[in-house]
């Protein structure tokens, strides 16, 4: 199973994400377009990632540009520019397959995807951070922003 996840680094919160078997084009692809259903149309982020070949093709960043997205990449070999993510990935792999001390396994990747998606919606919803005043990402975006969405 392939996530492809952004996150937003005002809250942390898992803004969209795409699930797939296989490392294909649609797996951003269907990440980016979700993605940009949540944007304004005043805002301008940035969005950064690694050097993989999705995010080098030619249809990515025309979408980027198309919607006044800045594209940032990592140079090679610099894992740190992807700190955020990964520990996002490190944290949804511990508390989902070792959160017992024995390590999970799931009977199918229908399983295993529901899980997943249960996963970011309690991580976004729910699961508290002491570096956003003990809020989830959502409550803590609500909170700043006065937000409802």
């Amino acid at each position: 199973m392939y996530l492809s996840p952004i996150i937003d680094l005002f809250n942390a919160e898992i803004v969209s994400y795409c699930l797939k078997d296989r490392p294909v084009y649609p797996l951003v692809d269907e990440m980016l377009k979700d993605a940009l259903t949540k944007l304004k149309a005043d805002e301008a982020p940035i969005l950064h990632s690694d050097q993989g070949w999705h995010y080098q093709m030619q249809s990515y960043q025309q979408t980027l540009k198309d919607n006044n997205i800045i594209q940032s990449m990592s140079r090679k070999g610099n894992c740190l520019d992807n700190a955020v993510i990964e520990s996002f990935f490190g944290t949804l792999k511990g508390e989902i397959f070792f959160h017992d001390k024995h390590q999970k396994r799931f009977t199918s990747i229908d399983k295993l995807k529901q899980v997943i998606d249960e996963y970011i919606h309690y991580y976004n919803h729910d699961r508290i951070k002491s570096k956003l005043k003990g809020l989830s990402p959502v409550q803590y975006r609500h909170l700043v922003l006065g937000s409802t969405a």
